[in-house]
C-alpha cells in the first residue's frame, strides 16, 4: 500500500507538472522541437529532480531510522540497541526511487510529446472533451460548476483522491492491528500470578531448570516473605535428575515422529535403544513437577479431582495435557487418563549397555565405539526406584510454572508438594509464585528489582506489571512505526491535494477571468472552489470507508497468525480526520484564490492571453 500510494503521489506530481507547463511544450514545438525530445526533457527533469530528492530522502530515512530503531526496541525490553549501516539497503532504496520515477513520468511525458501546439496555447485543464451535452434550461448551480471541474481531468482527481484515501487507510488499518491485540488472550497462561521468582535461566528461553545450583535459596524466599503484603504463594518443586516413566511404545514413537527430521529409521533406533519396561511399556523421560496448593490452584482440571495430590497415602499423580497457542487441548499430548497406574523410575547410578548382548559395558568402550561410528549402545538406569501412582486428574499447566522447554519423548506429571519430596528425594525450588496486596505491590517489585540486581544476580522475578508492559511495548512498536509511514504518506498526500488544487486553479487563470468578467462575484467564485476543495477530501473520506471495509476483514483474517489477535473493525481514524480533510479543502482554495485575487481582471486576461 505504502509503495503503491507512493507511487501514485509521483505520477500526480509529474502529470501536475506537465499540465502546468503544456504552453512551454507547445512554443517548444512551435519551434521545431519533436514529441521525442519533449519526453526527453521530462526525463531529465525527473532524473534532476530524483538527483536532489534521493539523497536528501536517504539521509532523512537514516536520521529517522537511527532514532526511531532504538526507541522501538527499548519498547521490546532490550537494552542495547545497535544500528547497522548496510549501504545495499540505501543502493537498493535509491534504485527504486528511481525507477518509480521514470515509471510515473511515462503517462505525462506521452501526453505533452502528443499536444499540438494551436491545443497547447489554448489548453485549458480538461478542455478538450469530447461527446455531445444536454443544455440546461435553467442554468448550473454553483454545487454543479464545482462538481462538473472535477470531471474535466478525471485522472488527476482520482489520483488525488487515492492518494489522500490511502494514507487514511493506511493509518485505520495500523489502528485495527494494533488495537486487535488482545491483552487477556496475551497473558493467559504467562501470568497466575502477581510475581514469581527463580533462577534467570528459568526466564530465558530454552534454559530451563535441570540443577540443584539453580534452585531458589531460603534466604530469598525469607527476604520476600520479610516485606509483608504477601496474600499467598507457593512452591514449584523441580527435578535435578532424571525420573523416567513406564509409557506405551505407541505413545513414545508418536512423540518422536512429531518432528520431521526423525526418520521412521531413526524412531526404530531409538526404541530399541530404550529400555523395556514390560507389558509393551518403553522406559521414557518425564518432566515431574511438585506443588504446594498455590500453584496446584492455578491450573486448569480437565477431568478428575486435584485434592488427591495433598495426601501423600493416596499415592496420586495429576497428567498434564498442552495446548497451542489459541489454548486449545492436545489430547494427545500425554497417554494416561484419569483411573490409570504411572510408574515413575528414579534414577541416582546409570551404566552404558551393550544392545546386541545387553551386558553392561565400560565408559571407554562406549568411547571407542563412539570413535568408530557405532551406536550398539544405550545409557540406563543402574540404580533407581520405583513408585507407581494413580492418575487422578487431567489438567492443563500454564507457560509461568513450567519448565519452561519440553522433554522429547516423554510427558509431563505433577505430584503434590510433600510427595514429590518424600519419593524423589530431592527438594529444589524451581520457582516461587505469591499475589501481594494492591497496596503493597510496587514497594515488592522494586524490592525484587534492586534485590536481583545487587544482592542475588544470578535469580530474577516476572510480575504481572512487567507482563502487561512488554504487552504494550509489542503493541506501541506497530503504532509507532505505522504512524510514522501513515504520517509520512499522509503529508506526502495532504502536499499533493494542495499541488492539484494549486495547479487546477492557475491553469484556469484565464477561464476564471472570464467567469467574473460575465458577473460573477468574487464570492460566487470562491464557493465555487472551496465545493470543488470539499468534493475532493468527501471523495477521499468515502473512499477510505470503503476501502476499510473493504480489506478490514482481510486484514483480521491474515492477524490471526498472532494467537493473541482479536479482530475488532474500527473506523475511528476516520471520523477524525474527515473533520481535518474537510477543513483543509476548505482553506487551500480560498488560500490559492486570495493569491489570484491580488491581481484584477484584466491583468489576469492578458496574462492568460500572453
Amino acid at each position: 500500500m505504502i509503495i503503491f500510494t507512493g507511487y501514485l503521489i509521483i505520477y500526480n506530481v509529474f502529470q501536475i507538472s506537465v499540465t502546468n507547463d503544456i504552453r512551454f511544450y507547445g512554443l517548444l514545438k512551435t519551434i521545431g522541437t519533436t514529441g521525442r525530445q519533449i519526453k526527453g526533457i521530462i526525463r531529465q527533469q525527473a532524473l534532476l529532480l530524483s538527483l536532489l530528492g534521493i539523497p536528501v530522502g536517504l539521509a532523512l530515512g537514516f536520521v529517522i531510522g537511527n532514532k526511531l530503531t532504538p526507541v522501538i526496541m527499548a519498547q521490546l525490553s532490550y537494552k542495547n540497541t545497535f544500528v547497522s549501516f548496510d549501504p545495499w539497503i540505501f543502493i537498493g532504496a535509491a534504485l527504486f526511487s528511481l525507477l518509480t520515477v521514470f515509471l510515473s513520468c511515462a503517462r505525462p511525458g506521452r501526453i505533452a510529446a502528443k499536444v499540438s501546439p494551436v491545443d497547447a496555447v489554448r489548453y485549458t485543464e480538461g478542455g478538450r472533451t469530447s461527446g455531445k451535452r444536454r443544455a440546461r434550461k435553467s442554468g448550473a448551480s454553483l454545487f454543479q460548476m464545482a462538481w462538473a471541474n472535477l470531471g474535466r481531468s478525471r485522472g488527476k482527481t482520482v489520483v488525488t483522491v487515492l492518494s489522500l484515501a490511502l494514507a487514511v487507510v493506511l493509518m485505520n488499518l495500523v489502528v485495527i492491528f494494533a488495537n486487535g491485540f488482545d491483552m487477556e488472550k496475551y497473558l493467559a497462561g504467562r501470568v497466575v500470578s502477581d510475581f514469581i521468582v527463580g533462577h534467570a535461566d528459568l526466564f530465558q528461553v530454552s534454559a530451563g531448570f535441570h540443577s540443584k545450583d539453580q534452585a531458589v535459596p531460603e534466604t530469598l524466599l525469607d527476604a520476600v516473605s520479610a516485606q509483608g503484603g504477601i496474600t499467598d504463594g507457593g512452591r514449584v518443586y523441580g527435578q535435578e535428575q532424571v525420573v523416567q516413566q513406564h509409557m506405551p511404545e505407541e505413545f513414545f514413537r508418536q512423540e518422536y515422529s512429531r518432528f520431521s527430521w526423525y526418520t521412521q529409521e531413526d524412531i526404530d533406533q531409538l526404541v530399541r535403544s530404550t529400555e523395556q519396561g514390560g507389558d509393551g511399556m518403553l522406559l521414557g523421560s518425564a518432566q515431574l513437577y511438585g506443588m504446594e496448593e498455590f500453584p496446584l490452584s492455578k491450573l486448569e482440571v480437565l477431568e478428575g479431582d486435584l485434592a488427591l495430590l495433598s495426601d501423600p497415602a493416596r499415592n496420586a499423580i495429576a497428567a498434564v495435557y498442552g495446548t497451542d497457542d489459541y489454548q486449545a487441548v492436545s489430547w494427545d499430548s500425554n497417554w494416561a487418563k484419569v483411573g490409570d497406574t504411572v510408574t515413575l523410575r528414579y534414577v541416582t547410578e546409570w551404566k552404558y549397555v551393550d544392545l546386541d548382548t545387553g551386558e553392561e559395558i565400560s565408559s571407554e568402550e562406549v568411547d571407542a565405539r563412539y570413535a568408530r561410528g557405532e551406536s550398539n549402545f544405550a545409557s540406563w538406569g543402574k540404580t533407581f526406584e520405583e513408585k507407581e501412582y494413580t492418575v487422578c486428574a487431567l489438567v492443563t499447566l500454564p507457560v509461568a510454572l513450567s519448565y519452561r522447554y519440553l522433554t522429547v519423548g516423554g510427558s509431563q506429571m505433577i505430584l503434590g508438594a510433600e510427595q514429590f519430596r518424600q519419593d524423589s528425594g530431592m527438594n529444589s525450588v524451581m520457582s516461587y509464585a505469591f499475589d501481594t496486596t494492591q497496596e503493597s505491590e510496587q514497594g515488592m517489585a522494586e524490592f525484587l528489582e534492586t534485590y536481583t540486581q545487587s544482592v542475588q544476580p544470578l535469580y530474577d522475578f516476572e510480575s504481572k506489571e512487567r507482563q502487561v508492559a512488554e504487552f504494550d511495548g509489542f503493541r506501541n512498536m506497530f503504532l509507532t512505526m505505522g504512524g510514522v509511514l501513515a504520517g509520512v504518506i499522509g503529508l506526502v498526500g495532504v502536499l499533493n491535494f494542495i499541488n492539484a488544487v494549486l495547479t487546477g486553479i492557475l491553469t484556469r487563470k484565464r477561464e476564471l477571468a472570464v467567469l467574473q468578467s460575465v458577473g460573477m462575484t468574487g464570492k460566487q467564485l470562491k464557493t465555487m472552489l472551496v465545493c470543488e476543495g470539499l468534493y475532493y477530501t468527501m471523495l477521499s473520506a468515502g473512499l477510505s470507508l470503503l476501502l476499510i471495509g473493504l480489506l478490514g476483514p482481510l486484514l483480521g483474517a491474515v492477524c490471526n497468525v498472532f494467537w493473541f489477535f482479536t479482530y475488532r473493525f474500527t473506523v475511528l481514524p476516520v471520523l477524525v480526520v474527515t473533520p481535518l480533510f474537510l477543513l483543509l479543502g476548505a482553506l487551500v482554495p480560498l488560500a490559492v484564490y486570495r493569491r489570484l485575487a491580488r491581481t484584477t481582471i484584466v491583468e489576469r486576461l492578458r496574462e492568460a492571453e500572453s
